[in-house]
């Protein structure tokens, strides 16, 4: 039987090494480290080409693939039984990939053991908890993490057959379409299934978010009133970018404890369906009890399940900004926060390497009007006398000029060509 499902798996595998492959943003970091004696590690949400992205970059062909969502498979408790079924399929191979290893008890004794035998391992899973507590206490110094989120903007064009060129030698025509595949991209997110196939988030988002809830998170934890998460999850997809604290999400939701709302909130982050940011301060113990800000993973997700953000342009942009922060590598709460000033002026997001603040942005869909540009300059520059940052910028829709206010140059930056990376 294990044999049989092998034998399924590889021609599925097999089936996804003939279709078009889009080089992700972490191709090149696993490309180099492809025959490096660590296992790899590729953490993201489901559905976010995971997958994909490993057949395309692993050793395609040669390694062993072994998929433990398969519920047939899951019924296998003889871990050992299915990697000798699995060399018997492809051949005496050293390369071993592993596909959503959370699913089964102890992977990672299973994984350990493999490695010391001498396989080249690479590893899937949708739970970011694998990522820090568990892979940190099992495999410690072993292992290499990479993170994969969904398309990048980049990624949306280069699947669209489309390149940006410079503002300069871009012709009218050219901008809006460019401007068309930005709106599309805010509102319907980068889940690679849902772009290739022209579909809507809400008919193909919102149940694989009912789905993670339940199995990701309600079931994996053993919760016993799922109409919290589910109503939690509801009330931050529509609330997104805004500040809240558990105190007042606990009341407004009835959960009798805003320790319990904390808990539900490391679930719904692990099942990689949310990020918290905290404000920054340079005191540890203000940022832990500071409100928070929450961002999806994708625009997709909001525009699923929202009811109120339908026309929330600027929102929406602050989001993708937000994960497309995270795609370059800043790690939220580390390198990552949002700011008030001493006069409550909010800035979106603080940019920090090591111990000092290096750049300050903020987002805004429409800063044509002289008091938009103003409000936005007089709070960065404001918290620039705060933090010390000499790079500010604001992300715009589609305006670009220097702004220069005491001796500090503010850029405004359109946000299709901050994506690109074309400044």
């Amino acid at each position: 039987m294990i044999k049989n499902i092998l034998l399924e798996q590889k021609n599925r595998q097999e089936a996804l090494l003939k279709e078009t492959y889009i080089p992700r943003y972490q191709t090149a970091k696993l490309e180099r480290m492809v025959d490096a004696n660590l296992i790899k590690v590729v953490l993201g949400p489901r559905r976010a080409g995971k997958s994909f992205f490993a057949t395309h970059t692993f050793k395609p062909g040669e390694a062993a693939y072994v998929n433990f969502d398969d519920e047939n498979l899951m019924k296998v408790t003889d871990y050992s039984e299915i990697i000798k079924n699995a060399l018997v399929v492809y051949g005496n191979t050293k390369y071993l990939l592993l596909d959503e290893v959370q699913n089964i008890p102890h992977w990672e004794l299973l994984v350990n053991r493999l490695h010391r035998e001498g396989y080249n391992l690479l590893v899937t899973g949708s739970n970011s908890k694998l990522l820090s507590k568990e892979l940190a206490t099992h495999l410690t110094g072993r292992h290499l993490p990479i993170e994969l989120l969904p398309f990048s903007f980049q990624e949306f064009l280069t699947y669209k057959n489309f390149t940006a060129d410079t503002p300069e030698r871009m012709t009218t025509q050219t901008k809006a379409q460019l401007l068309r595949h930005m709106d599309s991209f805010m509102k319907n997110g980068g889940f690679p299934e849902l772009i290739i196939h022209e579909l809507k988030p809400e008919t193909y988002l919102a149940p694989l978010i009912d789905s993670l809830l339940f199995k990701d998170v309600i079931k994996r934890y053993k919760l016993r009133k799922p109409d919290h998460i589910y109503n939690l999850e509801t009330s931050l997809l529509n609330n997104v970018t805004k500040e809240f604290t558990f105190e007042r999400l606990a009341h407004t939701l009835g959960i009798n404890s805003w320790a319990t709302v904390v808990k539900y909130l490391a679930a719904l982050e692990e099942a990689y369906l949310l990020v918290m940011l905290s404000r920054y301060s340079h005191k540890t113990a203000s940022r832990l009890k500071s409100p928070k800000k929450a961002y999806m993973i994708d625009n997709g997700l909001v525009t699923a399940k929202s009811v109120q953000l339908s026309k929330d342009t600027g929102r929406l942009m602050e989001n993708v900004v937000f994960t497309e922060l995270v795609k370059r590598g800043l790690r939220p709460n580390i390198e990552l926060f949002y700011y008030k000033t001493r006069n409550d002026k909010e800035i979106d997001f603080v940019l920090k390497k090591g111990v000092t603040v290096n750049e300050l942005i903020q987002v805004g869909y429409d800063t044509s009007s002289q008091e938009v540009s103003e409000r936005e300059s007089k709070a960065l520059i404001e918290a620039r006398g705060e933090l010390g940052a000499e790079k500010l910028t604001v992300l715009t829709w589609d305006e670009q000029k220097e702004v220069k206010k005491e001796n500090v140059t503010i850029r405004f930056v359109p946000l299709w060509e901050w994506l690109t990376g074309q400044p």
